[in-house]
């Protein structure tokens, strides 16, 4: 995977003629929501779910959430307003309000787990997120403590071998089955009504996201970055609040297109 920096923030490919077919991919974290010290402090703005849902209507439906975090907690976060989700880096996918896949846990992610909380317990700062098909280790509260849990981390996934991926982000790593990835989640939703047929656009903020990046350009979508770094994402928002002003403004226009991810 090529890692660049987009020469503008305003570039963008020519999608004549796909205003009224875009299928539109979310992350959730650093991208709807600013990130928080801990993940269940994330605040999220009040206006977004229902906005959200009328952008689902205006998209025949095709809006999915692509997140690490688990569907159901999603779910919490944006309720009552439910929508199609591949949660945990794509290990869950919910499509038309039913469960169309979930990995199975690795055998040794018990194990595993135990091993992170022993680390967490004896490390101030340090936060494990058991998400049962998944685990993450947390250091955004003891920065100085990063290349310890990462040797850890990368120990913990070599001696588990090849059922898990390893997976970087913001201040985290976490343990996936092998099979999942973002990018995989949205090429298969891709191929299933009602994304079928659409041009696609994933916004992310994290190198977790940048498989989804990938996937999308190579299907001729729009992947857009939130704020810096490198990445393979053609188009960049400054930041989670001017994702939104688009979002909550497509929303009340009962439109969107392109065109209007240019104007952050």
């Amino acid at each position: 995977m090529d890692l660049i920096e987009p020469e503008s923030g305003n570039q963008s490919r020519d999608f004549a003629g796909a205003a009224q077919a875009l299928a539109l991919f979310l992350d959730f974290d650093g991208t709807l929501v600013e990130l928080a010290p801990l993940p269940d402090q994330v605040k999220i703005d009040r206006r977004v779910g229902p906005a959200l849902e009328k952008l689902h209507s205006v998209l025949g439906g095709a809006l999915a959430l692509v997140s690490g975090r688990p569907i159901s907690v999603l779910d919490d976060f944006l309720a009552p307003h439910r929508f199609d989700i591949a949660g945990l880096h794509g290990a869950q996918v919910r499509l038309g309000g039913a469960l169309r896949s979930e990995s199975q846990a690795p055998a040794a992610l018990r194990d595993a787990t135990r091993e992170l909380v022993r680390f967490a317990n004896s490390h101030v700062g340090i936060i494990v997120e058991d998400k049962r098909i998944s685990v993450a280790l947390h250091w955004r509260l003891a920065p100085q403590l990063e290349e310890d849990a990462l040797a850890l981390m990368r120990d913990v996934a070599a001696r588990m071998g090849p059922s898990v991926r390893l997976q970087q982000g913001k201040s985290v790593a976490e343990l996936v089955p092998a099979e999942a990835s973002k990018g995989g989640a949205i090429a298969w939703l891709m191929q299933e009504p009602p994304y079928l047929g659409r041009v696609p656009v994933f916004i992310g903020d994290d190198i977790t996201d940048e498989a989804g990046f990938e996937t999308v350009n190579a299907l001729g979508g729009l992947s857009i970055r939130i704020g810096e770094g490198k990445t393979c994402a053609t188009q960049r928002l400054a930041s989670p609040t001017v994702l939104r002003t688009i979002l909550l403004d497509a929303a009340e226009s009962g439109s969107l297109t392109p065109h209007a991810f240019s104007q952050g």
